[in-house]
């Protein structure tokens, strides 16, 4: 057999450690990272009240839009609200902020157990998650929602000696709960590429499948972008389209990982034919004659 070469050898050899030893690194680890946390947490904190003002401008714009003024107020009903709300606020700042360093404490536990193509094959999906998260994220608050605020304060009429009025009081609670929840299901919804390339990765789906199901797909994306957006086809194909562009994206990335996968077998079994070539040369040329 072919000796592997120095890049190639097997990290769980190269670098042994016992299972103790390794469930203390994972905690050391775990530990940098909630330590982290805590940090972002707290500088979060102060400005927590930007974080808020950043997530009511699209209601706010939306209602100068609407009424060429800006919105009043917003209120809320219980007296521990305000608390609550800036400490969700808190905390999601913190995810965000923290993910780049929990995911580089994670990598640094998981890399030495890895050989050198799969540190390479798995490294880009670790940097492009945030990525794409972000760009989902993105699109909600700067594409879609003004449109689904425009559409929803449309709902109010005025008070006549008939009925009375029908208007908005937003709640700050609910508000920047909704909002929070958009952009973790946007967000979600970006990382298509990196689930069916991990999935195509690990074999369990291939770059044939993707295609034959691209119609069948089509329509899951539409029927999820028709239930996270508003009723309109404005916001509906803002979503659909990009969503779409994703697992065009993903079929490509797919096809790719496997000619990948098909390269490095071939050149792994061209180098076990010459690895056996040579240990046959060289047990020819063993051979001695008798004296």
């Amino acid at each position: 057999m072919a000796k592997k070469s120095e890049s190639e050898e097997d990290p769980n050899e190269a670098k042994k450690m016992p299972l103790l030893d390794h469930l203390i690194e994972l905690r050391q680890r775990l530990f940098y990272g909630a330590i982290f946390v805590v940090i972002a947490f707290f500088g979060c904190w102060f400005v927590s009240n930007d974080i808020l003002l950043f997530l009511m401008q699209p209601l706010d714009a939306a209602w100068f839009a609407k009424f060429h003024q800006h919105l009043q107020q917003f209120i809320y009903t219980s007296l521990t609200e305000p608390f609550f709300v800036r400490v969700k606020l808190s905390f999601f700042g913190a995810m965000v902020l923290a993910f780049p360093f929990v995911a580089a404490q994670i990598w640094a536990f998981v890399a030495p157990g890895l050989y050198k193509h799969e540190k390479a094959a798995f490294l880009p999906f670790l940097v492009a998650t945030p990525i794409l998260f972000a760009m989902g994220a993105a699109l909600l608050y700067y594409v879609l929602v003004p449109y689904a605020w425009q559409f929803f304060i449309s709902f109010q009429f005025p008070e006549t000696p008939d009925h009375p009025a029908l208007e908005l009081l937003p709640k700050v609670g609910e508000y920047v709960s909704l909002m929070m929840q958009l952009v973790f299901a946007f967000g979600l919804c970006f990382q298509m590429p990196v689930l069916l390339t991990l999935l195509t990765r690990v074999g369990i789906i291939g770059s044939d499948t993707l295609k034959q199901k691209r119609r069948y797909a089509i329509v899951v994306v539409f029927v999820v972008a028709a239930i996270f957006t508003p009723p309109d086809p404005i916001s509906m194909m803002s979503l659909a389209v990009p969503l779409v562009a994703l697992y065009e994206i993903s079929v490509w990335l797919s096809v790719w990982v496997e000619r990948d996968r098909e390269r490095r077998m071939r050149e792994s079994e061209k180098e076990d034919e010459d690895g056996n070539d040579d240990a046959k040369r060289s047990e020819g040329t063993a051979v001695t004659p008798a004296q």
